[in-house]
């Protein structure tokens, strides 16, 4: 790959050779090229697809996103781009998923560890044998660090001990010092270490091109520094693992197929968000999860003669996800015109409108259609077999064959959506603010009264947080000592803008809440969403749809400040799998630039806000067809038989 200097050389030059009415190549084109080139011949996969974007970095399935370089890049953003690049290639070419996951422990401190490590292992893999790729690591992890804020931490509290261990082995795979703004997590915690696992630690090097045994020293170093119990239990699961039969053995092959490409994405994520303290395995502690769903599952298949009834085996799932709430004390759930009064409420609507009348047209129209959509399947379903109605003429050749054969009548059956609810839950996290939160509350108002008038049910729902950084349970937390570990530490604000009972006209000034300047702060997506799935599946409605509007992943400052970095993204994981596999609600979501298809099994990213109408409208459109089509099989199966 060409040095900075050299880039810029050869791009004056691809310039300069561009044939006469070819388009003009932007001057990074050729650094993107020559980067996809050494993704794909790293990884092994000529057919990867490299892209970039001002989203997060990472790797989903065979798509790999890269940091868009900033458009005057510095020869340390080019490095760093590379690194991340040459880290994922490697991870995608050197790292077994499900192995990882059948060896890995179950205990967040030990469970960070290993991840750690092993995104140590494949990276050292690749530095070892080319000296270019061991450059750009070093520079991506420098940045990491640095963003992170750990060059001048003074107490092991605050330096996380599975980074110091990962750039301890680093150290000894490669040969090569920590990074500077490392230097100081790894003094912390290396004299502890050594003490303790000083010959596992030693052990690693002879087993580097082996996954296998890697992980089985790794977890000889874990149990060398009193984690031994996780390792116990973890040593439990495998041995019931060997005896599971084939289908369990298939479920978890596409639950690893998932997490490889999250464990992938982990790692890169670091460069976008300061202060993450796992670099790669976010996706595989919530396979964990996953798996103890599926475990959870046969456990209530053996209970014979009792009905399964799908909110119970939910809920009870729900509470052994290893998350924790330090305090629900100061959180809420408060009706939008609570939190401010008529004459506000009025102007803020009256600002939404005003902001937002060019979009109306367009939104407005796409609700049309959509209605449109929903009442052209209102008369497409017949009932069979009737005494009376409709001569059903497929039947007569009955007749023909036995004359004994009485008539047979159908009759047209109206297919109408009174039995549906759907919920909006909508993320007022302050990167929604601006166009995005207007765009949103402004869908979401039109498409409830479009489906309204279709006889669906609409319920709209936001969440939030009362504070940024904590709030009053952080607060309660200092006081009480700073107890480790203590979970969720944010006072929850969840609101309700319109309820399913709430006719849209009455309900409809309350979405100008969203343009509150102050309401929007953090976002805790997985608390949110069983918050809707509890409301929605209390309904009668026998037909509910839960449709989530987010721009990012979880994050909340204070919660991540003292838990592994991922323990909020893990969490959201484990709900959905749970609402996916175990409830009665269909689910789907919608990205606003945010990339939500590796969470949500039926979920659509869209670039720019002013998709979400468009999106909202098909997605949902598509839910109603698929539902039609259904029915009109089993009438045609009712009919052939």
């Amino acid at each position: 790959m060409a040095a900075p200097a050299e880039w810029s050389e050869n791009t004056s030059l691809s310039q300069s050779n561009r044939k006469p009415g070819q388009p003009k190549e932007a001057p990074l084109d050729p650094f993107k090229r020559a980067v996809t080139s050494c993704v794909r011949a790293i990884a092994g996969d000529h057919e990867l697809e490299v892209g970039f974007t001002k989203d997060r970095p990472g790797i989903a399935g065979n798509h790999i996103r890269l940091p868009e370089p900033p458009k005057k890049p510095t020869p340390e953003a080019l490095h760093v781009t590379r690194g991340l690049g040459d880290s994922m290639a490697l991870r995608h070419a050197c790292h077994d998923v499900r192995l990882h996951n059948r060896l890995a422990p179950q205990g967040q401190q030990a469970r960070a560890i290993f991840d750690a490590v092993e995104q140590a292992r494949v990276e050292a893999i690749g530095a070892r044998s080319m000296r270019g790729v061991s450059d750009n690591i070093a520079a991506m992890l420098e940045e990491k660090f640095a963003r992170a804020n750990l060059a001048d931490v003074r107490e092991r509290a605050d330096a996380p001990l599975e980074e110091a261990i990962a750039l301890m082995v680093r150290e000894k795979l490669t040969g090569r010092a920590a990074p500077k703004s490392g230097e100081r997590v790894v003094e912390l915690w290396r004299d502890w270490v050594e003490e303790k696992a000083s010959t596992d630690l030693n052990a690693l090097l002879p087993n580097i091109e082996d996954q296998d045994a890697f992980a089985r020293t790794v977890r000889d170093l874990l149990g060398a520094m009193d984690m031994g119990e996780d390792l116990q239990e973890d040593k439990q699961g495998e041995e019931s693992e060997e005896d599971d039969d084939q289908p369990k053995g298939e479920e978890s092959s596409e639950e690893g197929g998932e997490d490889e490409s999250e464990g992938d994405r982990s790692q890169a994520e670091e460069a976008d968000a300061a202060g993450d303290e796992n670099e790669a395995g976010e996706s595989d502690a919530a396979a964990t999860t996953a798996e103890d769903v599926s475990e959870q599952e046969d456990l209530d298949a053996e209970t014979p003669g009792e009905a399964r009834r799908p909110e119970s085996p939910f809920d009870q799932a729900a509470s052994e996800i290893d998350y924790r709430l330090y305090t629900t004390e100061f959180d809420e759930v408060v009706n939008a015109e609570d939190l401010c009064d008529e004459e506000e409420l009025d102007r803020l609507r009256a600002f939404l409108d005003k902001q937002l009348a060019n979009l109306q047209g367009v939104v407005g129209r796409l609700a049309n259609r959509l209605q449109r959509r929903l009442m052209a399947q209102q008369n497409r379903s017949w009932d069979f077999d009737l005494e009376e109605g409709v001569l059903d003429t497929a039947r007569l050749p009955r007749l023909i064959i036995d004359p004994m054969q009485p008539l047979s009548f159908k009759q047209e059956r109206d297919t109408n959506f009174r039995d549906t609810v759907v919920t909006l839950v909508l993320d007022n996290s302050g990167s929604m603010r601006g166009r995005p939160i207007s765009v949103a509350a402004t869908c979401a108002d039109i498409l409830a009264r479009t489906l309204e008038r279709c006889g669906v049910r609409v319920e709209i729902l936001g969440f939030t947080t009362r504070a940024w950084k904590g709030g009053q349970a952080r607060e309660k937390w200092l006081k009480e000592g700073k107890p480790a570990n203590p979970g969720r530490l944010n006072d929850l604000r969840h609101i309700i803008y319109k309820s399913a009972d709430t006719p849209w006209r009455r309900a409809r000034r309350n979405l100008g809440l969203m343009m509150r300047e102050g309401l929007l702060k953090e976002n805790i997506d997985g608390e949110a969403l069983l918050w809707a799935h509890q409301r929605l599946i209390a309904r009668p409605e026998q037909r509910r749809i839960l449709m989530m509007i987010s721009d990012g992943a979880p994050v909340d400052d204070s919660t991540l400040s003292v838990n592994p970095g991922n323990y909020l993204e893990r969490h959201l994981r484990g709900i959905i799998d749970l609402i996916e596999t175990r409830s009665p609600v269909e689910l789907l979501a919608i990205g606003i630039g945010h990339d939500v298809t590796r969470y949500y099994r039926r979920a659509v990213t869209i670039v720019d806000a002013e998709e979400l109408a468009g999106a909202m409208t098909e997605q949902l459109a598509s839910l109603f067809e698929e539902e039609s089509f259904r029915r009109s099989q089993t009438g045609r199966m009712r009919r052939a038989g």
